[in-house]
């Protein structure tokens, strides 16, 4: 089944028109995506490569019908006004590609999608692939990589950084080990979809059968992903590898939401309490594919 996303999501791109927006529609296209439209103020009318541009998400909702998915490709400072006029149209799932958003606007978005019962991805993310079905943002690059480096499966991937979200599944795959969907979560502080939220979607799809999940210091995602599987809330295996081992507090580590401040979000307190709820915690980042299959294995 695969989350989130799959082939028949109907799929909007908000900044078509810019560079990212149609470097990143062709790659989603080539790869089988559903784009249906896009839209770009003051841009209406035109088409990009093939596809129809709406001044808002509002009149290509009108004009093509519903619509699953947004991918957001603005500039930082638009990102909000994006967002909101994408819920605003009724869509219920945002993938917010750009960084540098500011997080003033990451919480009303945040507001906003609770209160309307959106789910978001991002800020500050690749985006994610349901392989063979889908990519939504611009994870892999270019589909013919895409379609190298990843193939489906019954492993899901959770990261907090792009380029190792793309390593993790290159690396399993090499092994033959197939992903149902491949998330980055995103790099900052505030994202919409944390690991917590991607692992309680991996347990309810029936495709899914084991979780990597990358994480790093910084923040508590790893740890609410640790008390889910202490009460019972996640129950299949979870491979783990956490970045950071030697950085200092107020050293950031790749990203704005990697950073340790009074003593919280340690490497060492994040390991401890993975270790504690019995997930596959994983020293050397070469291991993860032997790991994996180890744990797969224990439910065989």
């Amino acid at each position: 089944m695969a989350i989130l996303i799959d082939e028949h999501k109907k799929v909007l791109v908000q900044g078509i028109t810019g560079r990212e927006g149609m470097v990143r529609t062709r790659l989603m296209q080539e790869y089988g995506t559903r784009i249906v439209a896009g839209c770009t103020p003051g841009k209406g009318g035109q088409e990009i490569q093939g596809v129809p541009v709406f001044d808002t998400a509002e009149e290509a909702l009108e004009k093509e019908g519903s619509i699953d998915v947004s991918a957001i490709f603005v500039p930082a400072p638009l990102v909000k006004g994006a967002a909101l006029e994408a819920m605003e149209a009724g869509i219920k799932l945002l993938v917010i590609v750009p960084d540098r958003v500011p997080i003033y606007d990451v919480l009303e978005i945040d507001q906003e999608a609770t209160r309307r019962g959106v789910k978001f991805v991002g800020p500050n993310t690749l985006g994610l692939c349901s392989p063979g079905k889908a990519i939504v943002g611009m994870i892999g690059g270019r589909a013919e990589f895409a379609r190298q480096w990843f193939s489906p499966g019954e492993v899901g991937v959770t990261s907090r950084s792009g380029g190792i979200t793309t390593s993790i599944a290159y690396y399993l795959n090499k092994q033959g080990i197939g992903q149902s969907t491949i998330v980055h979560v995103g790099g900052d502080v505030i994202v919409g979809l944390p690991h917590s939220e991607i692992v309680k979607l991996f347990q309810e799809d029936e495709q899914t059968k084991a979780v990597v999940m990358f994480g790093e210091i910084g923040g508590s995602q790893e740890e609410q992903v640790a008390e889910l599987i202490a009460e019972g809330k996640f129950t299949k295996p979870l491979v783990a590898f956490i970045g950071g081992a030697a950085a200092k507090e107020g050293t950031r580590f790749s990203h704005a939401g990697a950073i340790i401040e009074g003593g919280r979000g340690t490497y060492q307190d994040k390991v401890k309490r993975l270790k504690e709820v019995g997930a596959y915690v994983v020293d050397n980042f070469g291991d993860i594919p032997a790991v994996t299959k180890k744990a797969l294995r224990s439910i065989s």
